[in-house]
């Protein structure tokens, strides 16, 4: 047996690790509590709302380069610097606002990726002309998914997703590459990339299945 943790029992061998709770889950979300929390109740799960798709590609933007769960202990603090994700009232944020998040110690204090997250609450904004995000987002789902049944097998990208970052920037979103976007796809369950074996897959209700 092999012991990863006081909660992790035995690692199967293709990435996953079972759980003294007999569930089984990647290597990823088998020890932190927080990020076992986070793929047991919240990673892969639909999100088809605005407000929550802006703050699930706000949060890829900030991610870019480190830990998820870097982002993930910092996300209360991101909703209260962010107006909660409102892309009405991040649209409105202005220099002094932009000065007000370098300040906070408490976000991932880089101008880009803010700067990034006002240009894009602002390009959510003017989707809604166009259908909005939500559709535009949901409108790259596969026909398929993938059925990893290793974590050598999971993709980091798709044709899918290189589209979906195209048709983002061409709507003035920044920051938001085909990597990012697949990460994105995976997060709000467009496509399951849980391991087949995972006490996960297929919980969504998108795919079923899916193996």
């Amino acid at each position: 047996m092999t012991q990863t943790s006081s909660d992790a029992a035995t690692e199967p061998g293709d990435g996953l690790v079972v759980g003294e709770d007999g569930l089984a889950r990647p290597g990823w979300a088998a020890t932190d509590p927080l990020l076992r929390e986070y793929y047991d109740s919240e990673w892969g799960m639909p999100v088809t709302d605005e407000r929550g798709l802006f703050e699930r590609i706000s949060l890829e933007v900030f991610q870019s380069g480190l830990a998820w769960v870097t982002i993930l202990r910092k996300r209360a603090a991101f909703r209260s610097a962010f107006a909660q994700f409102d892309p009405d009232a991040v649209a409105a944020f202005d220099a002094t606002d932009v000065e007000r998040l370098m300040a906070d110690a408490a976000i991932v204090r880089n101008r880009r990726k803010i700067d990034s997250t006002i240009d894009n609450a602002r390009a959510t904004v003017a989707l809604r002309e166009a259908g909005g995000l939500v559709d535009l987002v949901w409108s790259h789902r596969p026909d398929a998914t993938p059925a990893p049944r290793s974590v050598d097998e999971v993709p980091s990208s798709s044709p899918e997703s290189v589209a979906l970052a195209r048709a983002l920037k061409t709507a003035g979103f920044r920051h938001v590459g085909p990597t990012t976007m697949f990460a994105l796809m995976e997060a709000v369950g467009i496509v399951d990339t849980h391991l087949v074996g995972s006490h996960r897959r297929g919980t969504s209700g998108v795919w079923g299945s899916a193996v």
